[in-house]
C-alpha cells in the first residue's frame, strides 16, 4: 500500500515537470520572436507603411517608347513619404557647377543652363497608395519645373520593396519617358 501513494507522487511530479517544460518552452519562442528585427516581420505591414521614411537616390535608368537607352547623368537625392500622406523629392546633378557670384539670384547664363536643363528637380505635394496595383499616386503641389504643378496622372509603380531598398518605375514622364529609379532607406 505504501508504493500507491510514491506512484502517485512520482506522476503528478511528472506532470508539473511537463507543464515546467512548455512553459519554459513557451518562454523561450517568445524571447526568440521579440528579438527578430522588424524589418523580417514587414509581410504583413501594407505597401504605405513601408513606404513612410526617407530614401537616398542610387540610380535611373530611362528610356524613349521604343526601348532605347537615354543617358542619365550623375545624380544625388532623396524622397521622402510620410504616414499622413505627404512627399517631397529633389534630385540634383553631383557635377552641378558652383556660381561664380556666390549669389542665387546671379547665376551666369551657362551657370543658370546648367542647372535648369535637368541639372536639378524638386517637388512636393501629396500621395496615395494603391496596396492592391502598387501604385504610388501623386499630386504635385509645387515645383522647380511648374510644368509639374498639376500635372495629371502621376504615378510610381513599386516593382519591389523591402527594409532596405525601394524600386520604382515612372511609367511616363512630362518628356516621354519610362524612369525607373533605385532608392536605399536612410539610415
Amino acid at each position: 500500500m505504501c508504493c500507491v501513494p510514491l506512484m502517485d507522487h512520482l506522476a503528478m511530479c511528472g506532470a508539473v515537470m511537463n507543464r515546467h517544460f512548455s512553459l519554459g518552452l513557451f518562454a523561450i519562442t517568445l524571447v526568440t520572436i521579440a528579438a527578430i528585427p522588424s524589418g523580417s516581420v514587414a509581410q504583413g505591414e501594407s505597401l504605405k507603411d513601408q513606404l513612410v521614411g526617407t530614401w537616398i537616390y542610387v540610380s535611373s535608368t530611362a528610356k524613349r517608347d521604343d526601348g532605347s537607352n537615354v543617358p542619365r547623368p550623375s545624380l544625388q537625392g532623396a524622397v521622402t513619404y510620410t504616414g499622413d500622406g505627404r512627399f517631397h523629392f529633389i534630385v540634383t546633378r553631383t557635377d552641378a557647377p558652383k556660381y561664380a557670384s556666390g549669389d542665387l539670384a546671379r547665376p551666369s547664363p551657362d551657370e543658370a543652363m546648367a542647372i535648369a536643363s535637368g541639372g536639378s528637380i524638386a517637388y512636393t505635394g501629396t500621395y496615395t497608395v494603391d496596396e492592391n496595383s502598387k501604385t504610388i499616386h501623386v499630386s504635385i503641389e509645387t515645383s522647380t519645373f511648374p510644368n509639374l504643378v498639376g500635372a495629371p496622372n502621376q504615378r510610381r509603380i513599386i516593382t519591389s520593396i523591402t527594409a532596405d531598398e525601394m524600386k520604382f518605375t515612372n511609367p511616363r514622364t512630362l518628356a516621354g519617358l519610362t524612369l525607373e529609379i533605385v532608392w536605399k532607406r536612410a539610415k
